[in-house]
């Protein structure tokens, strides 16, 4: 699996789960190193999503029936979501998980907020801490005060990943980041992509848009009806080989074929 000295950050190896006998991921490797963005690409139903929640064990069903996770090369149970964000492993839905009524700083520290000596909210560390973790993630973030509501969907994203990053991610799951958004703030997702990769934190990137993916990663790895068809750097394949991967499950010279390659 390594093609790089690195220990990846994370490693799933063939990982299956069936649910009502259907399998719904079936015996799928993948593996994510430091400042690297992993695209994962399928259709609807190819099996992206369900092998994504077994890392972020967004809900108690999704607990492998056979494979392995590996964090830093170690063996990782990881079985409920604080499993998960102890190992460094955040996911950023596409929802976004945000309290639409509070700041940026009240979100951030959301569940985690600083006391003052007095057991009173500690306003000013909280914002000043936020200021701290926005100047490395979007300097031109200059709304601190206002509901985030009343922002937009870039500097929205911009939040959610600065409360994930504050609390040491090293993993972070992108659910379809940039659906929804205008040209602009695609790109202001792409540039706070391009700022964690800076910073050695590993991305996996879930997506149907496939130029998205090619403009943000390094490799992509496709799935197909619950199998691995192929993974691939970006700059060995083209966009046209990549959808006949999620489409016929045709895996080009330039991929490495996973068992679902026809």
């Amino acid at each position: 699996m390594h093609t790089n000295g690195t220990t990846p950050l994370v490693e799933m190896r063939n990982i299956s789960i069936a649910f009502g006998g259907i399998k719904a991921v079936d015996g799928v490797s993948v593996d994510l190193r430091p400042g690297e963005v992993v695209g994962l690409l399928g259709h609807n139903g190819a099996g992206k999503s369900t092998l994504i929640k077994i890392l972020s064990v967004l809900s108690g069903a999704y607990k492998p029936d056979a494979g392995e996770i590996y964090v830093n090369g170690e063996h990782a149970d990881i079985s409920t979501p604080r499993d998960a964000k102890r190992f460094g492993i955040e996911t950023i839905y596409q929802t976004l998980a945000l309290a639409d009524n509070i700041d940026a700083a009240g979100n951030i520290f959301l569940g985690r907020e600083v006391l003052t000596p007095y057991g009173t909210l500690d306003d000013a560390t909280m914002e000043a801490e936020t200021r701290k973790v926005m100047a490395r993630l979007n300097p031109h973030f200059r709304r601190f005060k206002e509901p985030v509501k009343a922002l937009s969907g870039g500097q929205r994203q911009s939040v959610a990943i600065a409360r994930a990053i504050y609390f040491n991610a090293r993993v972070l799951i992108m659910d379809e980041p940039t659906a929804a958004l205008g040209p602009a703030e695609t790109q202001q997702v792409a540039d706070l992509v391009l700022r964690l990769k800076k910073e050695g934190i590993g991305i996996f990137l879930i997506s149907h848009d496939i130029h998205d993916v090619f403009g943000l990663a390094d490799r992509v790895s496709v799935m197909k009806n619950g199998k691995l068809v192929g993974s691939a750097k970006v700059q060995d394949v083209t966009q046209d080989e990549v959808l006949g991967m999620i489409i016929l499950g045709k895996c080009p010279p330039g991929a490495t074929p996973g068992p679902g390659a026809s």
